[in-house]
């Protein structure tokens, strides 16, 4: 029976699932953003702004996922 599942505290959203998180960075402004990348749609999902290393690492943990190694800010 499901009464104990064990309650996940960070998930992707469905809607994102199997999407890959990318960076973007404004041409204008410069400003960066993370979010889940739909191919379909070519734009990011549940984007949120980024000004250092430790935002993205956030991002990641806010979702539950790995953070690859090449992901950071130059």
């Amino acid at each position: 029976m499901g009464f104990f599942k064990k309650k996940q505290s960070a998930c992707v959203p469905d809607e994102c699932a199997g999407f890959e998180v990318k960076t973007e960075s404004s041409v204008c402004t410069g400003e960066k953003t993370i979010g889940f990348y739909n191919p379909k749609e070519k734009k990011l999902m549940y984007t949120e702004l980024v000004k250092t290393d430790e935002d993205i690492e956030n991002f990641y943990k806010k979702y539950g996922l790995e953070m690859k190694k090449s992901e950071n800010i130059d």
